[in-house]
C-alpha cells in the first residue's frame, strides 16, 4: 500500500482499513433555490422532521480519501470512484468514522462505509479503480430498482431527457459558486476533514501534474452549482436532499481554476414512501478535445409533503396514495 499522503492517522484491524472519527461541518446553511432556503436551513429541516439541517452528503468523501489512496496511491486520484448510499443524515456535532475493506492485490473494488460514534449508519456503498470501473454500489441499486408508473412532482420528466444547455464551468479558490454553494473553495479547505498539500498552489508544485487538485466532495458543487435545465421540469416548490451519490474518475484528477464542459441526462426516476427522486448523469469533459475525464451520479429525492399541492395534482392524474 502506498505511504500516506494525508496527515490522517489511519488503523488496520481485521482487513478494515479506518481512519479517525471527525466532526464534519455544515457550510450550506444559507443555501438558496426555487426562491427559499433549503433542507440545511436549521428551521427548515425541523419543520419537515429532522432532528436538524443535514451536512451535504458529499462532505463525508473526504473521510475516504486518506483510505483509498494508502490502498492505491496516485491511481486513486486519477481513475478512483466512491459509490455510495445514504442511509442517514448527519448535523453539526456529529462524530463519523470512515471505514474500508482492504482489498486481494490487483482487485479493483472493495467495501466502504461510515457511521456516527453512536454506531448509527451514514452510508454504505464503494470504492473502485478505473478508469474501466467494475460494478459500483449505484449500479446495482438502479438495476434493483423498477421506474413507477405515475410520479406527481416529477410528472413531465423522463429517462433519456438532455440537459438543454452545455455548462462550461470552473473552480477558483475564491469564486463563490451562487445561492446554492454559498461558500468559496477556500472556504472549504479551511475545514474540510482532510487535507492534502495537492489542494494547494505551493504544495502541488511536487505533485506528479504540478498544479492544485479539486477535493472528491467539492466535484460535486462544481458540477450542481449551474442549472442543469432539466430539475426546472420538476414541480415546486419542493424541498429535496441527496440520496445517492457517484463521483467517478476515469482521466482524473480535476484541477483548479481549469475550464471543463458538462453535459447531463436523465437516467433513473424512482419513489419511495416519502419522496419521488430523478437520477441525473453528468459527464465532464475537456472542452477543447472533448474527451471524458469524469461522471457524477446523483438521485435526488425530493420530500412529498414538502410539496403543497402533492394530494391535489396525485389525485388528477389517479394516483393511489
Amino acid at each position: 500500500m502506498k505511504e500516506a499522503l494525508f496527515s490522517t492517522a489511519l488503523e488496520e484491524n481485521d482487513g478494515v482499513l479506518s481512519g479517525p472519527f471527525r466532526q464534519p461541518r455544515q457550510m450550506l446553511a444559507e443555501q438558496e433555490y426555487d426562491g427559499h432556503l433549503s433542507i440545511h436551513d436549521d428551521s427548515q429541516a425541523q419543520e419537515l422532521g429532522f432532528s436538524g439541517a443535514p451536512i451535504e452528503g458529499p462532505t463525508h468523501f473526504s473521510q475516504f480519501e486518506p483510505l483509498m489512496y494508502k490502498i492505491w496511491g496516485d491511481q486513486w486520484l486519477e481513475s478512483g470512484c466512491i459509490s455510495s448510499h445514504f442511509k442517514n443524515v448527519v448535523v453539526e456535532g456529529d462524530e463519523v468514522q470512515a471505514f474500508a475493506e482492504i482489498p486481494a492485490a490487483g482487485a479493483t473494488i472493495t467495501k466502504i462505509w461510515a457511521t456516527k460514534k453512536t454506531g448509527e449508519p451514514v452510508l454504505v456503498g464503494t470504492a473502485s479503480l478505473g478508469p474501466d470501473h467494475p460494478e459500483t454500489e449505484l449500479d446495482k441499486l438502479m438495476a434493483s430498482r423498477p421506474t413507477p408508473d405515475k410520479l406527481v412532482i416529477l410528472e413531465h420528466m423522463s429517462i433519456g431527457d438532455k440537459s438543454t444547455n452545455v455548462d462550461k464551468v470552473r473552480m477558483d479558490y475564491d469564486q463563490h459558486l451562487g445561492n446554492s454553494y454559498p461558500f468559496t473553495l477556500a472556504n472549504k479547505l479551511d475545514k474540510i476533514t482532510e487535507n492534502c498539500a495537492w489542494y494547494s498552489v505551493d504544495g502541488a508544485v511536487v505533485s506528479p501534474w504540478g498544479k492544485p487538485i479539486i477535493p472528491i466532495e467539492m466535484i460535486s458543487p462544481l458540477v450542481t452549482h449551474t442549472s442543469s435545465g432539466l430539475k426546472s421540469q420538476a414541480k415546486g416548490p419542493a424541498i429535496g436532499l441527496f440520496a445517492d451519490l457517484e463521483i467517478r474518475m476515469i482521466k482524473g484528477p480535476l484541477f483548479v481554476g481549469q475550464e471543463y464542459l458538462l453535459e447531463r441526462e436523465v437516467v433513473g426516476l424512482g419513489e419511495s414512501r416519502r419522496t419521488e427522486s430523478v437520477w441525473i448523469k453528468t459527464l465532464i469533459k475537456d472542452p477543447q478535445s472533448g474527451e471524458l475525464l469524469a461522471t457524477t451520479l446523483l438521485n435526488s429525492a425530493t420530500l412529498k409533503h414538502s410539496y403543497a399541492k402533492y394530494e391535489e395534482e396525485a389525485k388528477r392524474i389517479g394516483k393511489v396514495l
